[in-house]
């Protein structure tokens, strides 16, 4: 078959997005989007970040609460960083950025944060995931709120973050 252009078979290349946040601790809103995502790409990993906000688990036990929750899922990789997001992406050859938006209010923020991002790293793309119905006003601050004054949050995240966190707060 002369003058005919070659077809290349190569395998298709897995899809992997960077999920970041601290983490601190995981609730069942993370793991919703974290899960939604895995519809969407092959991998994500789960990148802890390092806070100045006085996290009250550590990154290794945020890093074990997190694997717990998510059933050592092989599709996802749990790591941390202390650095900017756009030189780790970079340095991981990873060129989506999964964040996730709850209300209007985190939109400006996000937006603001994607476009950074993209000036460090001009191969990065920023994908939005709108928090489910479920979920969209749960965050780790009013978990940990709610249970240091003794309140349910049993709905908000695993029973095993639920226990870590009695043993910190309560």
């Amino acid at each position: 078959m002369k003058g005919r252009n070659k077809i290349n078979l190569k395998s298709k290349q897995k899809t992997k997005a960077i999920y970041p946040g601290t983490f601190d601790p995981i609730t069942n809103g993370h793991i919703d989007l974290i899960n939604r995502a895995l519809s969407i790409f092959d991998e994500v990993i789960i990148l802890i970040a390092h806070s100045s906000k006085n996290p009250i688990f550590s990154v290794k036990e945020r890093k074990d609460l997190i694997l717990k929750s998510l059933k050592n899922d092989p599709r996802i990789t749990v790591d941390s960083v202390e650095g900017l997001l756009a030189e780790y992406a970079q340095k991981s050859e990873v060129n989506v950025i999964l964040r996730g938006l709850r209300a209007i209010s985190d939109f400006e923020y996000e937006f603001q944060m994607a476009t950074m991002n993209k000036r460090l790293y001009p191969k990065l793309e920023t994908f939005f995931l709108m928090a489910s119905e479920n979920n969209f006003f749960v965050n780790s601050t009013l978990v940990k709120e709610v249970i240091s004054h003794g309140g349910d949050v049993s709905s908000l995240v695993p029973s095993h973050v639920e226990k870590a966190l009695k043993e910190k707060l309560c």
